[in-house]
Order: C-alpha cells, then sequence, then structure tokens
C-alpha cells in the first residue's frame, strides 16, 4: 500500500506511552499530527519533542492530537516524556512495521556508515482520517511552527 496525500492514512495499533494499546483511528474526529524520529533522548529527536510539547496547547486549541512515533522501548518513552515533560503520547514501534507503512524506514547515512532507521517525518491526517500533509527528511528548526501554520491556515475545521 502506497502512502499519499488526499488518501485514508494507514491505521495501526501500538502500545503508548500511557500504557494503553492506541489506534490512528482512536482520534477520529480530531485531527492527528503524527510524528517519527529516530530516538529518544538524542539532541534534535528531544528539541523536536520539547518544540511539540511548547506549541501543544496550540494544536489542542485546534482539536489537534500529537503523536510521537519512535523505535524505542515504552520504559525508555517513559523516561524521555519525565525528564522533558512531554505532553503527548510516544509510541513504541519498536519493530518498525509503522514506520515502514508510512515509508519513513530508510537507509540512513551517518559518520560513513549505512544502516536503516526512522527518516525524521511529520504527516497530518485530518479527523476524517485522510492524509492532508507530510513532510520527509525534515530538519528541526522552525518545524513545529510550520505544522501549527498549515492547520491554522486551513483550518481546524476544515482539515
Amino acid at each position: 500500500m502506497k502512502i499519499e496525500i488526499g488518501a485514508r492514512a494507514p491505521d495501526f495499533k501500538l502500545e503508548a506511552s500511557n500504557g494503553e494499546r492506541v489506534k490512528l483511528s482512536d482520534f477520529k474526529g480530531k485531527n492527528v499530527v503524527l510524528f517519527f524520529y529516530p530516538k529518544d533522548m538524542t539532541p534534535s529527536c528531544t528539541t523536536e519533542a520539547c518544540d511539540f510539547r511548547d506549541r501543544s496547547d496550540d494544536f489542542k486549541g485546534l482539536n489537534t492530537v500529537i503523536l510521537g512515533v519512535s523505535m524505542d522501548s515504552i520504559a525508555r518513552h517513559q523516561k524521555f516524556i519525565e525528564k522533558y515533560d512531554l505532553p503527548f503520547l510516544l509510541l513504541a514501534d519498536e519493530d518498525h512495521k509503522v514506520a515502514e507503512l508510512y515509508e519513513v524506514w530508510q537507509w540512513k547515512k551517518l559518520y560513513g556508515k549505512e544502516f536503516m532507521g526512522i527518516e525524521r517525518s511529520t504527516f497530518v491526517i485530518n479527523k476524517k482520517g485522510i492524509l492532508v500533509k507530510e513532510w520527509r527528511k525534515l530538519r528541526v528548526k522552525n518545524h513545529v511552527e510550520e505544522a501549527l501554520e498549515y492547520i491554522r491556515s486551513h483550518g481546524s475545521a476544515k482539515l
């Protein structure tokens, strides 16, 4: 299944940092910002998560839920949440199946070594479950503002 703008976002079920197993479809009726990131506690991932934290009330005011996804365990997610006071769910995709569904499981290069990993990406899914926007291979700086502005400018009611 190819993921594309205007199509239904692939549903999934993952263990969440609140101890429950959540499905994307659980959030029908709300917009969802689904962000994939490589690893808890790393500098860029921490900056991105804290940027989402700092604007979480703005997203909430636009009927939008934030969900973070990485391959980290629930225990590591809990430490990340506690250390940085993150007010949204982090989902454990330890076998990278959801990352594959969203086509963000990619070859990466770091310090001359190639390996498979999560490509930092964000998806906006509207309240009907349709994928309306995506950012791939994104840079953290100003990204959360850009995502928030997209939702604002498209009016959460119109998404």
